[in-house]
């Protein structure tokens, strides 16, 4: 399932292996790469999904999108985790994409914010290919709904196929499809497609920059906050186990 990556840091964070590395050690001469974030409503969310939990272990590059994570790493492990979000794996691909004239695939969203993106995309961009495909509105794809999607995306041969589904089902989707998909790098993002095409905002970079994110967003979206806890706080209970006995077997 691993691709031919360089040798990169990782780091062991209740079981998940979480990248440590920077984003600059994947070359443009990958064969393929498959990149989740993770976070601790991820975590809360795969202890009753383990389609969620394998698609989360055995991605190829699992990069820190929370601050709770970075958190769990100081208490258990002593060491920092630099936070990779989304939005940080869209710049730099995009960035690496302009460079080398790669063609990039949106999957995911309405027909109406991927138009938006893709016009945004090409003028910010002039040396980029962009085309993309909006999936049927459910909670569940079929396999004809996944066969037009997969050849979709090959149709058009990217070198970034972006997924853009709500968590668990693009990660979920990424990963069972991964093999399937003719695209050296592939990137669940997310909320990136709503705020690259300009429907929602997120917090100024001062508050990114203060690891303050997720401050913010408790009042700019108090409702997803109030969603999320519960599973935030399985990820601390256990950090928190696990520091308890760890210090106990000392």
């Amino acid at each position: 399932m691993k691709s031919n990556l360089p040798s990169f840091s990782n780091t062991n964070v209740l079981g998940y292996e979480v990248f440590s590395s920077s984003l600059d050690v994947i070359k443009p001469n990958i064969d393929k790469v498959l990149i989740n974030t993770f976070s601790p409503n991820s975590y809360g969310l795969a202890k009753s999904d383990y389609l969620f939990e394998e698609a989360l272990k055995k991605t190829d590059v699992l990069v820190l999108d929370g601050m709770g994570i970075a958190i769990g790493s100081i208490l258990i492990n002593g060491k920092n985790i630099k936070k990779i979000a989304g939005e940080d794996c869209f710049n730099h691909f995009m960035k690496l994409a302009d460079q080398n004239r790669w063609r990039i695939f949106f999957m995911g969203s309405s027909e109406e914010t991927l138009k938006k993106i893709k016009s945004r995309a090409i003028r910010e961009y002039s040396n980029i290919t962009v085309e993309f495909y909006s999936p049927p509105f459910k909670s569940e794809f079929t396999l004809e709904d996944n066969d037009i999607i997969v050849q979709s995306i090959n149709d058009f041969e990217p070198d970034v196929l972006f997924v853009g589904l709500t968590a668990p089902k693009q990660e979920k989707w990424a990963y069972f499809h991964r093999d399937l998909v003719n695209a050296r790098i592939i990137s669940t993002i997310g909320n990136v497609f709503d705020w690259y095409a300009g429907n929602s905002k997120r917090p100024s970079k001062i508050w990114i920059k203060l690891r303050l994110e997720w401050f913010i967003r408790i009042f700019l979206r108090p409702e997803i906050f109030k969603r999320n806890t519960k599973n935030q706080m399985k990820f601390f209970k256990d950090v928190i186990l696990h520091v308890l006995y760890i210090k106990k077997i000392k």
